[in-house]
């Protein structure tokens, strides 16, 4: 393991730059201690101060002696990322602009569904895939987020129902990173985000609580299987490769029957045999949501352990794409029901806000410029428009 405390000192030597507590779980954690010469059960007494507690002043740590946290004070820190802004949704959905370091802004969205409350979390600023339906993918790609800057959504989200230390119970049940950005492109710091959200001197989340839900980076899912538990979604979206192409780009370079036989690896090597993927298809109206659509979803996934997840299209403005009609979805689920899947329809929450599944945005200073092509195409549409009926 790479020294924290060598990587964090400025090749210039000038100023070490501090390392940030937040976004390490217990290994990395008890690693940390070990290099400054201290007992490593120091870092399940930080693990509980940061997460169970909500501190992020080292003074306040009270079992740690004050040798100790003066000397945690010269070297680290626990700095979460900050709120700009936060919005309720009339149904009870929560969602945050989130500032991160360089200045841009990611949105975490909680969603409250009785006793549970999943909390639906990004993991790059912008996102480096372009998924036609997805308005994240037409914001172009920043950077990837940092572990602290992804654990640091959990916390803010505990934090903003002032629920650290409190006898509200869990306000986080659940966790899906389903926010911003594709995680498996950003594996070690969600990998080890999700840690943190499983360590039971952390959040103590179930495994089968956090899903990690991608697109299809196969080499990446081929290696979560060999380090994590989680809870798996794929974003499948057609049901054949040509269709797939034009929707998820990705699939070009890893098509469907790839991606589903990595996916059913890692199902397989899950210490919990009842285990099955999760397949997530946002219907889109004339697209990919009719009768024949379904029925070829429901041959290709014949004998695979999954269930189905529908996810009626949600709008947004650069995108021409219609959300189907309510007798559409019930077709098409009922084609599945009948082939005997488990199906779902996914309850659209949180759109007076625009935070229901692809429509987070925030805010990204865009290193591939795909944002300024769909702004320009969007801008020479509307010209069109305006020529046109001027005539």
């Amino acid at each position: 393991m790479t020294s924290l405390i060598a990587s964090t000192v400025d090749a210039t030597q000038q100023e070490p730059e501090k390392v940030n507590l937040l976004g390490l779980p217990l290994a990395a954690m008890e690693q940390y201690f070990l290099e400054l010469g201290e007992k490593k059960f120091r870092a399940q007494q930080v693990l509980k101060w940061i997460h169970h507690h909500g501190v992020t002043d080292i003074d306040e740590m009270s079992n740690l002696g004050k040798v100790l946290r003066e000397k945690l004070k010269s070297v680290a820190e626990i700095k979460p990322p900050e709120i700009v802004s936060q919005h309720d949704s009339n149904d009870g959905t929560r969602k945050w602009a989130i500032r991160v370091e360089g200045g841009g802004l990611v949105e975490a969205v909680l969603i409250p569904d009785g006793k549970r409350a999943t909390l639906c979390v990004s993991s790059q600023v912008g996102c480096s895939l372009d998924c036609s339906f997805c308005s994240t993918g037409k914001q172009g790609f920043q950077r990837d987020l940092s572990a602290a800057e992804i654990i640091g959504q959990v916390w803010l989200a505990i934090k903003s129902y002032d629920a650290f230390q409190s006898a509200k119970g869990r306000i986080v049940t659940n966790v899906v990173m389903m926010g911003m950005g594709e995680p498996l492109l950003n594996f070690d710091n969600v990998v080890a985000a999700m840690d943190l959200m499983m360590e039971d001197n952390a959040y103590g989340i179930s495994k089968r609580r956090v899903t990690l839900s991608t697109s299809g980076v196969v080499p990446a899912l081929d290696k979560l299987a060999k380090v994590s538990e989680v809870s798996l979604a794929i974003s499948l979206h057609a049901p054949n490769d040509a269709l797939r192409s034009e929707l998820v780009p990705i699939n070009r370079k890893y098509p469907i029957a790839v991606l589903l036989e990595s996916a059913r690896n890692y199902i397989d090597a899950q210490s919990d045999k009842k285990r099955v993927v999760t397949i997530e298809y946002t219907l889109i109206a004339g697209v990919n949501d009719q009768r024949e659509h379904a029925q070829e979803l429901a041959q290709l996934l014949k004998g695979y352990p999954c269930k189905i997840n529908l996810i009626p299209f949600n709008t947004f403005d650069q995108s021409d794409y219609r959300r189907p009609s309510g007798n559409a979805v019930s077709r098409f689920w009922q084609v599945l029901v009948d082939a005997g899947y488990i199906v779902t329809v996914r309850t659209t929450r949180g759109d007076d806000i625009d935070a229901a599944c692809g429509q987070l945005v925030g805010q990204v200073v865009d290193r591939t410029r795909r944002s300024e092509r769909y702004r320009d195409a969007a801008q020479r549409q509307n010209n069109d428009v305006q020529s046109g009926q001027g005539q």
